[in-house]
C-alpha cells in the first residue's frame, strides 16, 4: 500500500495576493471572503465580465476565455500545492471562469436573466447534483491532473444552468 504524504492546509491571507498564481486563482482577493468566497467569487465574475468582456466581440472573448482557462490552471495548481488543499474553498478562479462561460453563451441579457444564471449556477456548483458530483470527483488529486478537476465540476456546473436557462427559454418562450 502506497503511503500519502499529509500536508496541513492553511487559510490564504492577503499576503498570498503578492504572488501571481495566488492573485489568479484567489479571485483577486475575492476569494479571501470568509463567508461564501466561491458566491463572492462568482460575484465578482458577474461584475469583471459585464465591466470588461460584455461589449467584446466573441473572437475576444473566446482569446481572453481560453487564455484565462490556460492561466487559470497553472494558477490554481500553484495555489492549491501552496495552500496545501486539493480544492481550497477559496480558489475561485474556477467560479470567475465558469461563469464568464455562462454570461457568454448566454448573449447580451437583461439583469434578470442574468441574476437567474448566477443563482442556477450557484445552486449547481455548491449543491453538486450530478453529473457535477461526477466532474467533481473525476479528476481528484495532486498535480496537474487535480488542479484541472479544480477546475472541471465548475464548467460542468456552467453547462447545467445554461441546460435549464435554455429549456426555461423553451417552455416560457
Amino acid at each position: 500500500m502506497a503511503s500519502q504524504t499529509a500536508s496541513i492546509e492553511r487559510s490564504p491571507s492577503i499576503q498570498d495576493l503578492k504572488h501571481p498564481a495566488r492573485l489568479i486563482a484567489l479571485g483577486f482577493g475575492s476569494g479571501l471572503s470568509k463567508y461564501a468566497p466561491g458566491t463572492v467569487g462568482t460575484a465578482w465574475g458577474w461584475l469583471s465580465f459585464n465591466l470588461f468582456l460584455a461589449q467584446r466581440n466573441d473572437i475576444t472573448i473566446a482569446i481572453v476565455w481560453l487564455s484565462a482557462l490556460f492561466f487559470g490552471w497553472w494558477a490554481c495548481k500553484a495555489t492549491s500545492d501552496a495552500l496545501g488543499s486539493l480544492d481550497s474553498g477559496h480558489i475561485v478562479w474556477d467560479e470567475i471562469l465558469a461563469f464568464w462561460l455562462v454570461l457568454w453563451l448566454l448573449g447580451p441579457s437583461a439583469f434578470g436573466l442574468q441574476l437567474l444564471a448566477f443563482l442556477l449556477f450557484r445552486f449547481f456548483d455548491a449543491a453538486k447534483p450530478q453529473p457535477v458530483k461526477w466532474a467533481d470527483s473525476t479528476f481528484k488529486g495532486t498535480g496537474w491532473r487535480g488542479a484541472w478537476g479544480i477546475i472541471w465540476d465548475d464548467l460542468v456546473a456552467a453547462f447545467c444552468s445554461l441546460l435549464v436557462l435554455a429549456v426555461l427559454h423553451q417552455w416560457l418562450g
